[in-house]
């Protein structure tokens, strides 16, 4: 029976004996192996097009540069190789910003080898790995984004005030509002004055910058 491939992990760090150990401590790993490493983001970059790891093992700072920036740079030319920080700044400050930069995950350098293998291996899977911390702070965040949209205005309209609002953002003339409900345009007028009461609109024109405003941010 042929053995299965080992993953190729790229290392991304700029303290030599980081790497040293941390090569050493996934070298252990029966299903894991470093293809390459590198202290400064250029030369990664670099290297990582060429190699083609199925991961990368990247710090925030790093020599000359800085890794949500390398993050950004490999979003352009090779997004679907997944990048787990493994830092000494605090997830707290950084572990947000590296998830929207396009990281897969955050992992602190002072959290035992077991840890870091569950995250490595999380995301190989194709999951996202986060602290039992960070994953309770990104509920709260989350909850606290529902509270807002529960209390926006918009959550006030009926189901046929927001299809009109909607239809309006859309670009939709009266007629064609009309039209596309099945409504004379009498009732479409008035639909259109409920809602601007409703939002606190003064005129037609506040009505669909409105309108197209909030339709370009769903």
């Amino acid at each position: 029976m042929k053995a299965a491939l080992k993953k190729r992990l790229f290392i991304v760090d700029d303290h030599k004996i980081f790497r040293e150990g941390l090569s050493l401590l996934i070298g252990r790993e029966p299903d894991l192996e470093i293809c390459g490493e590198a202290e400064e983001a250029d030369a990664a970059l670099k290297d990582v097009i060429k190699l083609k790891p199925h991961l990368i093992l990247l710090d925030i700072t790093l020599k000359n540069s800085n890794g949500l920036e390398f993050i950004r740079d490999l979003q352009k030319t090779m997004p679907e190789i997944p990048v787990l920080i493994l830092s000494m700044h605090d997830e707290i400050f950084y572990a947000e910003r590296a998830i929207k930069a396009g990281a897969k995950g955050y992992v602190m350098k002072h959290e035992p080898a077991g840890t870091l293998m569950d995250a490595i291996h999380k995301v190989l899977d194709g999951k996202i790995y986060l602290s039992g911390k960070m994953t309770e702070r990104a509920v709260e965040l989350f909850s606290e984004t529902m509270k807002n949209v529960a209390s926006s205005p918009i959550e006030s309209l009926s189901n046929r005030e927001l299809q009109v609002f909607e239809l309006i953002g859309r670009g939709y003339t009266t007629y064609q509002i009309a039209k596309e409900t099945n409504l004379n345009i009498k009732t479409i007028g008035t639909y259109r004055e409920k809602i601007k009461a409703k939002l606190n609109l003064k005129s037609a024109t506040e009505l669909t910058k409105y309108a197209i405003h909030w339709m370009g941010n769903i």
